[in-house]
């Protein structure tokens, strides 16, 4: 059986809904950014910051070993929603117990607020039916489109009336509650099965033992991509971190969203002819050129026209041009090598991920402080393209193994 037409089908759905997502979103942001100066964003990223790394080191890798199963992933769900009902439990506690501590190691007191806010979120989101992940495993793309794109937009919009009432950034916390709350209430209406209380310790050991290697690459990957910020935000401030965060996100949206909807179509499409290395070795190698094919034009509008980019988000944020630049360049690059995140996925190679996440990070590692020290907030992006482009050797050692060259 074929999956290009399923690929290219799959890529346009979830391409429909980036580009609806993101539309959404820089509208948003276009509306927060005028709305909240460099601090106060400093003061969200502080809060997002520490929720993404509760959730990472409570990380199961259910969702990625549901996709990979051969089998009917029914017999799963009720032992996957415990867990990841528990996971939600113990992340809000994290969070809330950690807040002061990390509130005073940024000498930033206003966080603590949005910090025991945000453990909401993952409070909330714990309760999702795992039977969702049957859209993206069976290539229901479309339904999918639906889904989020309604989610997405209804977290905007309480995002953006909460912060123009407030003139807080915790206005964007409540809008992802409120998305939290409907995605929960949407996934125990649109798919089945409904999970119960029932719980398979020889489930859970299976899940475990294939989603460990999933935990220790998503903690490398968050160190990787977190510590210029932690360094930035302790070393330069909440201003600086405000202006970087920002800088890091905008340059590298339309980039890295192309990779995404890739890698996100092509992981349960590489899992059903994952047993075929000649025919995944050509569907992985049209990918990778298709990638970037897509990625250098973006990258090249970025990196050229950063002053027009940015003053669409207010004069506040011009000082940010020059770390755009920067970033934009490590966008397309990172956007090109998250090709094979996929390809390592469905073969079962996690551990490859690993290895990959924990060089780019070792070598961030030694070079972000002394970098930042000297070129500010410009030094944390050097630091992070330096260290991109270090973990190229492996990955082309790992892609000859799995493709027996």
């Amino acid at each position: 059986m074929g999956y290009t037409k399923e690929t290219i089908k799959g890529i346009s759905w979830i391409g429909g809904f980036r580009i609806a997502s993101r539309s959404i979103s820089y509208v948003k942001l276009a509306i927060i950014l005028r709305i909240l100066s460099p601090d106060q964003f400093g003061l969200f990223v502080i809060a997002s910051l520490v929720l993404a790394f509760a959730e990472i080191i409570t990380e199961t890798g259910i969702n990625t070993v549901l996709v990979q199963e051969d089998e009917e992933i029914d017999s799963y769900i009720n032992t996957a929603w415990i867990v990841s009902v528990i996971r939600g439990v113990i992340i809000a506690l994290m969070v809330i117990a950690f807040a002061p501590f990390i509130a005073g190691f940024f000498q930033s007191p206003h966080s603590n607020y949005l910090l025991l806010l945000i453990s909401v979120v993952p409070l909330v989101k714990g309760f999702i039916n795992p039977s969702i992940i049957k859209l993206q495993k069976e290539l229901m793309f479309n339904k999918e489109f639906y889904l989020r794109t309604f989610i997405f937009f209804i977290d905007a919009i309480v995002a953006v009336l909460v912060t123009l009432i407030t003139k807080s950034p915790a206005g964007i916390i409540w809008g992802l509650i409120i998305g939290a709350v409907l995605e929960v209430t949407i996934s125990f209406m649109i798919v089945k099965p409904v999970p119960k209380l029932i719980f398979q310790v020889d489930i859970f050991k299976k899940v475990f033992n294939r989603g460990k290697w999933m935990t220790l690459a998503s903690v490398f990957n968050y160190l990787f991509h977190n510590v210029d910020d932690i360094v930035v935000g302790k070393i330069l401030g909440m201003s600086s971190l405000g202006l970087y965060d920002f800088a890091y996100k905008f340059s590298m949206l339309p980039i890295t969203e192309v990779g995404d909807v890739v890698s996100k179509v092509t992981f349960p499409v590489y899992t059903k002819i994952a047993k075929d290395i000649d025919r995944l070795k050509k569907a992985y190698l049209k990918t990778l050129i298709a990638t970037a094919i897509l990625v250098l034009p973006l990258g090249v509008i970025l990196f050229s026209f950063p002053h027009i980019i940015i003053k669409i988000f207010g004069d506040q944020w011009g000082r940010a041009a020059s770390v755009f630049q920067i970033l934009a360049v490590f966008g397309v690059v990172r956007a090109i090598l998250n090709s094979t995140s996929p390809l390592f996925l469905a073969m079962k190679k996690q551990e490859y991920l690993s290895s990959i996440t924990l060089v780019s990070f070792v070598v961030l590692a030694f070079t972000i402080i002394p970098f930042v020290q000297k070129f500010g907030i410009n030094g944390a992006a050097y630091s992070v393209l330096i260290s991109t482009f270090c973990t190229i050797p492996l990955i082309i050692y790992f892609l000859i193994k799995i493709f027996k060259i």
